[in-house]
């Protein structure tokens, strides 16, 4: 018991009397501890133990600790920065219009197979610059070149028919010549005769006259005479003409052979441009067994192998060409003070934080719900007012990207801001 004590009497004579923080951190009151430390009878002196560390300074008595001209130098360049952020970012709202829906675009040029046929040779690989016109890959030619020499074949059939056809007209007109020829004779030949036949009728009627008014002017057989060389002159002018009509006819055969001879010959020639056009359908086909690129650019999606059974219009390139734009979809608000012509900032994200220059080309002519495969009809149901976006053609300056070429992807995500002040 008396050690306990002592070790309660000790702990008390510890706490400092006239610390106020002393005070408040001790659980009970100077009266409390008196009451429960019993008098110390006996108890021998106790020595000094080590001295009492130093309480705490109170929060209220502290002194405050000055803050150093660095304090505030920091405090000025934050507050400055901060103001000229804020101004850039309000000039920036005011004078750009800016959107991250945007992206690089490009032609990318899907090439096929003009024909059916198996791969022979792949000329290219994956991610390969090719130039226009540049060979890809090529289809087995033999079945092209054999069809081109039967188109051929048939050329020189037809040709030779031809010939046939123009010495067939040839030999028609020739006879329709001749044919002309008779029937002008024969109509020169009534001619005569019809002359001969008034001569005949003249001198029958004269000598007929004569011996009616005197018997011995004119005798009787002179009369008959007269009278029967006028009956054959128009026997012969009869036969005459109908020599003509025959000859018409024939002439009338002749002009039918001479245009059946022409018919022959225009379907001859008609044959012939046929069996031509064929061969130069079998040329371009045989042409067509080497896959060219229609553009220069960089050859992606290969999808094509030696061996390969190829069918008209299967995708076996991809060639995205070297023209580069970005289309960037504007909200219609945004687009109140937009217009062709003006300055374009734009920062690619594959790239970095460089920025690169453009101009505005083109704005769409209508909103990109327009263009889609399944457009919205506001005129049914409930409608609910939604925001469009409208494309933006954005093209690059020439001298911003230069050495940045090959970089620029179709693709990419972009983001661009319009000076529209």
């Amino acid at each position: 018991m008396s050690n306990a004590h002592t070790s309660t009497t000790s702990a008390v004579n510890e706490i400092p009397r006239d610390d106020d923080s002393a005070r408040e951190f001790s659980f009970l009151d100077d009266s409390e501890i008196a009451s429960e430390v019993p008098r110390e009878i006996d108890s021998p002196p106790i020595a000094e133990s080590r001295p009492a560390s130093p309480a705490p300074a109170s929060a209220k008595g502290a002194p405050r600790q000055k803050r150093g001209p660095v304090f505030w130098l920091v405090v000025a360049i934050l507050i400055v920065g901060g103001g000229l952020w804020l101004a850039s970012f309000i000039h920036h709202a005011l004078v750009f219009e800016d959107t991250d829906d945007a992206y690089i675009d490009g032609h990318v040029h899907q090439v096929s197979s003009r024909l059916a046929g198996s791969v022979t040779e792949v000329l290219v690989q994956e991610n390969e610059v090719v130039k226009a016109g540049q060979v890809l890959a090529r289809i087995d030619p033999l079945e092209f070149e054999i069809a081109l020499q039967k188109a051929k074949a048939g050329l020189a059939q037809e040709e030779a028919g031809v010939q046939q056809a123009e010495a067939a007209l040839a030999e028609a007109k020739a006879q329709d010549a001749q044919i002309t020829a008779q029937e002008a004779s024969s109509e020169a030949q009534v001619q005569q005769i019809a002359a001969q036949l008034e001569v005949a009728q003249t001198n029958f009627g004269r000598d007929q006259r004569l011996f009616q008014s005197d018997v011995r002017a004119v005798s009787k057989a002179e009369v008959d005479t007269t009278q029967s060389t006028a009956q054959a002159t128009t026997a012969a002018l009869a036969g005459a003409k109908a020599d003509v009509t025959a000859a018409q006819a024939r002439v009338q055969a002749g002009e039918a052979a001479v245009a059946s001879a022409q018919a022959a010959l225009t379907t001859a020639n008609a044959k012939v441009d046929a069996e031509r056009a064929a061969v130069r359908d079998a040329e371009r086909d045989l042409s067509y067994v080497d896959i060219k690129s229609p553009s220069g650019g960089r050859v992606g999606n290969k999808n094509i192998e030696v061996g390969n059974r190829v069918q008209v219009g299967q995708a076996l390139f991809a060639v995205v060409d070297n023209d580069r734009w970005v289309t960037a979809n504007f909200k219609e608000t945004q687009l109140r003070k937009m217009y062709a012509g003006q300055s374009v900032e734009i920062t690619i994200d594959a790239i970095g934080s460089r920025e690169f220059l453009g101009k505005v080309d083109s704005i769409a002519p209508a909103s990109g719900a327009q263009f889609a495969l399944l457009p919205p009809d506001n005129a049914t149901g409930n409608f609910t007012k939604v925001v469009q976006r409208v494309p933006v053609k954005i093209v690059f300056d020439t001298d911003s990207i230069s050495g940045f070429e090959d970089r620029l992807r179709p693709g990419l995500s972009t983001v661009v801001s319009v000076r529209i002040k």
